[in-house]
């Protein structure tokens, strides 16, 4: 599946509630699920951490959809490497992301 795909059954099935929470709502439910990946990180609980990745991804795309953003337009920033040094791997001192 491409995240395009994932973006648009996310929306077809979300999309409605998505809007009635607006971005702020949905952002903080985004929040949210980040801490309940920190947390199944720390136990390294395998099934936490796949549920966990997956509805971090699913309300990553629902804020996109919500802010018109591509999702995998976005991530195609990615695609070559280092956005900043464009090597792989990246070469930037410190915290290269960003």
């Amino acid at each position: 599946m491409h995240l395009r795909e994932l973006q648009e059954i996310i929306q077809a099935t979300y999309g409605e509630r998505d809007r009635s929470r607006g971005r702020d709502g949905t952002f903080r439910w985004l929040a949210e699920e980040v801490g309940e990946l920190a947390r199944a990180v720390r136990t390294g609980d395998a099934h936490s951490l796949h549920e966990e990745f997956s509805d971090v991804l699913a309300w990553t795309v629902s804020l996109a959809s919500l802010c018109g953003v591509d999702a995998e337009s976005a991530a195609s920033r990615y695609a070559l490497g280092c956005p900043k040094c464009h090597a792989i791997p990246c070469v930037c001192p410190g915290e290269p992301r960003g």
